[in-house]
């Protein structure tokens, strides 16, 4: 599955525990990630100031769903099943 533009659901339900310019302490669970920018698109996209685990994420339809609502609630259950 290729990630659906402008979603941005794993840049706002998961917790992220490594650093983030701009987020030293990582980012809460439903937090909105300082970088993403409008158009929910990550300005890290590419850099190596992107932490590890945003680069291994990988979409798929069971996290992902049909919808960027879906992703949202997939995701947010995800984290809250695992916290």
């Amino acid at each position: 599955m290729q990630c659906r533009a402008g979603c941005g659901a794993c840049c706002i339900a998961p917790s992220i525990s490594s650093p983030i310019p701009g987020m030293p302490e990582g980012k809460p669970a439903g937090v909105r990630c300082v970088q993403l920018d409008e158009g929910n698109l990550c300005r890290l996209f590419g850099q190596p100031e992107r932490p590890a685990v945003c680069a291994q994420f990988s979409a798929d339809p069971a996290v992902c769903g049909a919808t960027d609502e879906q992703a949202i609630r997939l995701l947010g259950e995800l984290e809250r099943l695992t916290a």
